[in-house]
């Protein structure tokens, strides 16, 4: 029987920064369930957006995906984090979570909205320096990326400028330079409180 507070890693980073692999990282440090928002939802978001006559591949200009689809997927994961939290899990959430950092108070509201019992937040930021992001983004080739590459330097800006503001939560950065990324200094920084 598990006694201790269930964690949620809300794994956070432009497209590039190697997202996913800190959160697998995190989520087998941690013995968590690993939540990742595309795998969750891409079925039904493609779909949705072949239904509504747009490319399944372009989201970030896409105002059908920004306002109806993408709220969806967030509720979608945050319903399956709660899920976890009541069996005792801890969760790690892999999803940019980016149209949300400007509100303060987004964390307490969904802990409200889901209703999530106690749970300790830990926002882990991960980081690369932009012409690394630029380089990953261009090796793994994904049409969703196209938009990002050439527009470049609007989305690098734009990312730059988008920085995570929620309270209620412990935050944690993630250096994810290096060709392995290291778990080690992150779980100390957990485990001490240190940001």
């Amino acid at each position: 029987m598990k006694t201790t507070t269930p964690k949620v890693f809300f794994v956070i980073g432009p497209a590039g920064s190697g997202k996913s692999s800190v959160s697998r990282l995190i989520a087998q440090r941690y013995g968590a369930a690993y939540i990742d928002k595309d795998t969750a939802t891409i079925r039904f978001t493609e779909l949705l957006l072949t239904l509504n006559n747009s490319d399944p591949n372009e989201r970030d200009n896409n105002e059908f995906y920004q306002n109806v689809i993408m709220p969806l997927e967030y509720e979608s994961i945050l319903d399956l984090t709660r899920d976890n939290l009541m069996a005792g899990n801890s969760v790690v959430l892999d999803a940019p979570f980016g149209k949300f950092f400007a509100d303060k108070d987004y964390l307490s509201k969904v802990r409200v909205r889901h209703n999530w019992p106690a749970a300790d937040l830990v926002v882990v930021n991960v980081r690369l320096a932009g012409e690394a992001l630029r380089q990953r983004l261009i090796h793994r080739g994904y049409p969703r990326d196209e938009w990002k590459l050439a527009n470049w330097e609007t989305f690098w800006a734009g990312a730059q400028a988008n920085s995570c503001q929620w309270q209620d939560a412990r935050q944690v950065d993630f250096d994810n330079s290096a060709a392995a990324a290291d778990i080690t200094a992150f779980a100390a920084a957990v485990s001490s409180g240190q940001s």
